[in-house]
């Protein structure tokens, strides 16, 4: 028995003294569902509309609640969208404008909103720009496609995100590519109640002398009801003063399709097990108070739950919270909220399992208080007042963020990429230098920078047996190879479009980046010929190429010569390059760091990240540990540089390259930055197996797809395109090779990080 001292408090005599607040904002869109409609999210927002309202009296809330035809009469305060109307989505939207709403708070949940998959909700929050907030009550692991679709629109549109279990959370990130910085855990509100003895509130219910288990929610299916009343016969042997409580209507959905077919086999079972006398149903929508008081009447609390991938439960946090012993399948929240041994879990569809918990307890009374004990002081933290506080600092932050897109990225990594775009800019030569808008420019004619990168990315591309993207590697395989000049030693770089070289050698920097290229190629591409071809003429180029002095060009090289060792670990040339580059870095950095500009040179360039790539790899290529750590030291410097006031990614600014010891100006930003840091923080990445490389690289490839200082996509994912780069008057519209190549192998790059991370994931990340 509890300790006869505790006293019942009433939810109006709650004893959370702390006074109400001033919110942060003037005015709140929030909009899900709302009472009187008989589903969770309806109990959901309109408790935490009452819970805004108390905790912040100077907030005025505008509650939206879906309307879906059923007939239901909401009061005066609710304002409804029809859920089957488009229409009404942006007349709403309209409405929160008007108003002078200081943000939207959405309560998403699928199969609450209208068309396929709830897409008529994207209607809504896609006509205003007003900061959006959502808390996503159901986080898919796999959704459908459809659900995909609208799923990571709705997550592209958000500002702020919050979850309840941080299952969420880590789905959000590692599914869906979400940067945690944007997510919030936040547990169900719960009303603040002390714990009492449960024979006191007994008799209210006509329970006095029953021994009760309960089970509270909307009735469906995946609920395991059955299993529990499965488990009931065992449990009555030893106990037979055991009542079963069942309490809660029929889902709605559920009754609209079949009626009470789904309760009456539940019935007719019990009857069959003769236990008729040991399990109640209570067929009702039950209000907060009495659900509580009922609650607070049952001895152990039950959800026989079969869906593991819940995220959220409103009962279990109910019982929770009124400090019940509760046994429950481990489904995400209860494995959650129940961890450290404040519940028991058990075999999810198991009635004997159900049974042998259910048994522990009862046999065993003080178990039974240790864990309402440990379970009620735990859930101090979930009561609506600081639940709230927690909500509205979200609001806060997603109204101070700006209106930058933060795009999903799984949803591009997860499309085939285009061809168009290679096609365009390609001819029977090789590929273009550069566009007039989408158009190939012939005046600039064709260089090996960019049919080498062309080449890069087709032999890294997943389809790169395919039949169409063979014929553009051996094409660009072909440039390269027509490019290189065994007379002088050197690949020549610029040829015209009457296909007559203009030089005789081309720069350091391009003959690096050929180097680099082909030892990539000689280890990874997948048709033998253009592997054979590659490894032989970088054998040849090595020998007869002098050293490179330039540290960008020296830094590509080592990169080659990295991929060239991964096959052939004793090859001197690429030894070579990778020990000479090494110490090039190292001696740069002490000769031109300071305290506040730890960098290789006085000023900021192109490629800067390549730079710390290439010292990465050279320390583990050479068995260095400190070229590794001064590797990722100055890539961390650079990082922090490369972020705008938002957290986006913002890359060094053409218009302030070569300015000593100056921090970099904005614009001209270009493709090829973000390329580089993409890369730079997965070779990072791979060096420390710490995930802030990950979060790196994808706040780098965000970039493309709109989270920039514009807010503007740079990629066109339909064709596999990409502008030239973000200028002080916005977007530069041309399409240049460069850009095109820098957008596509970035996306190359953020599949293997995810394929890596993934892998990953299944063991714990060593710092």
């Amino acid at each position: 028995m509890l300790d006869h001292d505790v006293m019942f408090v009433r939810q109006d005599e709650s004893h959370s003294t702390s006074p109400p607040q001033r919110a942060p904002i003037e005015r709140l869109a929030l909009i899900g569902n709302a009472l009187p409609r008989k589903c969770g999210l309806a109990t959901f927002t309109s408790h935490l509309a009452d819970a805004l309202a108390q905790r912040y009296p100077s907030l005025t809330v505008d509650h939206f609640a879906m309307d879906d035809g059923s007939g239901v009469e909401y009061p005066a305060s609710i304002a409804t969208i029809s859920a089957d109307d488009p229409l009404a989505y942006r007349m709403a939207a309209r409405k929160i404008e008007a108003a002078g709403a200081d943000a939207i708070w959405l309560q998403h949940e699928f199969g609450i909103f209208g068309g396929s998959a709830g897409e008529h909700i994207l209607q809504l929050i896609e006509a205003t720009e007003l900061p959006l907030v959502v808390t996503l009550h159901t986080v898919l692991e796999k959704p459908s496609e459809a659900e995909a679709r609208v799923f990571e629109r709705l997550l592209a549109r958000a500002d702020e995100l919050v979850v309840m279990a941080e299952r969420g959370a880590d789905t959000l990130h590692r599914a869906y590519g979400i940067d945690r910085s944007r997510i919030m855990v936040i547990p169900h509100g719960v009303p603040d109640r002390q714990m009492i003895v449960p024979d006191r509130m007994k008799p209210r219910f006509g329970l006095e002398g029953r021994t009760v288990l309960m089970t509270f929610g909307l009735l469906a299916p995946d609920k395991g009801i059955d299993r529990m009343i499965e488990a009931m016969p065992a449990v009555v042997a030893r106990h037979p003063e055991t009542l079963y409580l069942v309490v809660g209507a029929t889902h709605p959905n559920l009754k609209r399709h079949e009626g009470e077919r789904y309760r009456e086999s539940l019935e007719a079972r019990v009857a069959e097990l003769g236990i008729a006398d040991h399990v109640r149903f209570h067929n009702a929508f039950v209000e907060q108070n009495e659900l509580l008081d009922m609650l607070q009447a049952s001895d152990v609390y039950i959800t026989p739950y079969l869906n593991m991938a819940q995220v959220t439960s409103g009962t279990l946090s109910y019982a929770a919270a009124v400090g019940k012993p509760i046994v429950s399948t481990p489904y995400v929240h209860a494995s959650e909220l129940l961890a450290g041994g404040k519940g028991v879990l058990v075999d999810p569809g198991s009635s004997e399992s159900l049974a042998g918990a259910v048994l522990e307890l009862l046999d065993h009374p003080e178990r039974r208080l240790a864990l309402a004990t440990k379970v009620y002081r735990a859930c101090r933290s979930m009561v609506w007042p600081q639940v709230v506080e927690r909500a509205v600092d979200a609001v806060a932050a997603g109204r101070s963020r700006t209106a930058h897109p933060k795009t999903a990225i799984s949803d591009r990594l997860s499309r085939p990429l285009p061809t168009t775009a290679l096609h365009r800019m390609t001819d029977g030569t090789g590929m273009f230098q550069h566009s007039l808008f989408g158009v190939p420019d012939w005046d600039h004619g064709y260089c090996i920078d960019d049919n080498a990168r062309a080449l890069l990315l087709s032999v890294l591309r997943e389809d790169s047996l395919d039949e169409d993207m063979r014929v553009l590697a051996h094409r660009y395989a072909a440039f390269v190879q027509g490019a290189w000049n065994s007379e002088v030693g050197r690949f020549r770089n610029f040829m015209s479009f009457d296909r007559q070289w203009l030089e005789e050698s081309g720069s350091e920097d391009s003959n690096g980046r050929a180097l680099w290229v082909l030892g990539v190629t000689g280890r990874v591409a997948k048709d033998p010929a253009i592997k054979s071809w590659a490894r032989e003429l970088y054998e040849r180029a090595t020998q007869a190429m002098a050293p490179l002095s330039a540290p960008r060009s020296q830094a590509f090289a080592a990169l080659g010569a990295f991929e060239r060792l991964k096959h052939q670990p004793d090859h001197a040339a690429s030894i070579e390059a990778l020990r000479r580059a090494g110490q090039t870095l190292d001696d740069l950095l002490s000769n031109f760091g300071r305290s506040d500009w730890r960098w290789y040179e006085p000023v900021l360039a192109y490629d800067n990240a390549r730079l710390c790539q290439a010292h990465i790899r050279a320390g583990q290529a050479e068995g260095r540990p400190e070229w590794i750590e001064r590797g990722i030291e100055t890539l961390g410097w650079l990082s922090a540089l490369q972020r705008g006031a938002h957290g986006q990614f913002r890359p060094i600014g053409h218009e302030s390259f070569f300015r000593e010891y100056q921090r970099p100006g904005v614009y001209d930003q270009q493709p090829v930055e973000a390329q580089a840091m993409v890369d730079a923080a997965a070779v990072a990445f791979d060096a420390t197996k710490d995930p802030v490389w990950i979060e790196r690289a994808e706040s780098a490839f965000r970039w493309f797809v709109g989270d920039n200082d514009a807010g503007v996509p740079i990629a066109i994912v339909d064709d596999g395109s990409c502008y030239d780069g973000l200028m002080r008057h916005g977007v530069n519209r041309n399409q240049g090779a460069e850009s095109i190549l820098a957008y596509q192998l970035s996306a190359v790059a953020m599949r293997a990080l995810s394929s890596v991370r993934k892998v990953s994931k299944r063991a714990p990340l060593s710092n």
